[in-house]
C-alpha cells in the first residue's frame, strides 16, 4: 500500500483476503523468473501475498516493500521467518542489486506518473528478469464514482482535498509503450472478477480496506462514520442485493507481465 498521510488497518483489508489474493494465483503460474536472483514484493500490504512468493520460490531471498508501517508491522507479525520488510515508497523505490521478479499486486494503482515508473521498475530487473503487476480497472466503477461524488461534494471537499485517490491505470496499448523499448515476451489482459458478498453493505465493507481508507483516515471518529453511513446510502442502489440477500461485486483488474532483456 502506498499513501504517506494514509493509516492503514491491516484487519480490514483481510477481510476479504481470498478474494483479494484471487488475481494472484491467476498470475502466479505464469511467471518464469531466472533461477537466480532476489524477488520484491512491491506494495506487500500485511505480507499474505509476499507468503505465497515465498511458497512457490522457498529458497530464494524475498523483500516485501510497502509505505505503511502498520501494514509492515502485521506482515512481521504473521510471518516472521524467511521474508525481509522494507519500509519505502514505490514511487522512489530501487533494489540494492538488479532483481530476478518485481511482483507489484494491486499497489501501482496507488502511484502516480506511470510514464516513468514503468519504464524505471524494468531498469531494476536483471537480464531475463520478470515484471508482474496487477491493478484494479475500477475508478468508473459506481463504488469509485459514489465515493469521488460524496468526497468531493459541498460536505466534505474541504476536509477532504487531500485525500490520495487511486489512479487510473492507462490503456493496455499505454503499458505496451512504455516498456517494449525494454523488454520483451510482454503479455497484458484484463479480467473481471465477480465477487459474491454476503451481509449488509458488504461492498462499503470491501471499500472500507482499500477506496474508502483514504478519505476516512483523514476524518475523526464521528465524522469517519458520518462518511461512511453516506457512502453506504449512496452504494445500495447501485448494488441491489441479489433475491437471496447477497450481493455481486464486479472487480475487473489488468495484468501486465513481461521479461527484460
Amino acid at each position: 500500500m502506498s499513501g504517506a498521510t494514509v493509516t492503514w488497518k491491516p484487519e480490514v483489508y483481510l477481510n476479504f483476503a481470498a478474494y483479494r489474493a484471487r488475481p494472484v494465483d491467476d498470475l502466479l503460474p505464469r511467471l518464469t523468473p531466472p533461477d537466480h536472483g532476489a524477488i520484491f514484493d512491491l506494495g506487500c500490504g500485511p505480507g499474505n501475498v509476499t507468503a505465497k512468493l515465498k511458497a512457490r520460490w522457498p529458497g530464494r531471498p524475498i523483500t516485501g516493500v510497502d509505505s505503511s508501517p502498520e501494514m509492515l508491522e502485521a506482515a512481521r507479525r504473521a510471518y516472521p521467518d524467511g521474508i525481509s520488510w522494507q519500509l519505502g515508497d514505490i514511487a522512489g523505490w530501487t533494489p540494492p542489486s538488479p532483481a530476478a521478479l518485481i511482483f507489484a499486486n494491486a499497489a501501482l494503482h496507488w502511484v502516480g506518473d506511470h510514464e516513468r515508473l514503468f519504464p524505471h521498475l524494468a531498469q531494476c530487473l536483471a537480464p531475463g528478469g520478470v515484471f508482474a503487476a496487477q491493478m484494479p480497472v475500477g475508478q468508473k466503477a459506481p463504488y469509485h464514482t459514489c465515493l469521488d461524488e460524496l468526497a468531493f461534494g459541498p460536505r466534505w471537499r474541504e476536509k477532504l482535498a487531500k485525500g490520495h485517490r487511486q489512479r487510473a491505470p492507462l490503456a493496455p496499448s499505454a503499458y505496451y509503450d512504455l516498456i517494449a523499448p525494454l523488454m520483451d515476451e510482454i503479455d497484458i489482459w484484463e479480467t473481471d472478477y465477480h465477487h459474491v458478498l454476503a451481509g449488509e453493505d458488504p461492498v462499503v465493507a470491501w471499500a472500507a480496506g482499500t477506496a474508502l481508507r483514504p478519505y476516512t483516515s483523514l476524518l475523526d471518529e464521528a465524522e469517519a462514520a458520518e462518511f461512511t453511513a453516506a457512502y453506504a446510502d449512496a452504494l445500495r442502489a447501485a448494488y441491489p442485493p441479489q433475491p437471496d440477500g447477497r450481493t455481486m461485486f464486479c472487480m475487473r483488474r489488468i495484468f501486465i507481465v513481461a521479461r527484460a532483456r
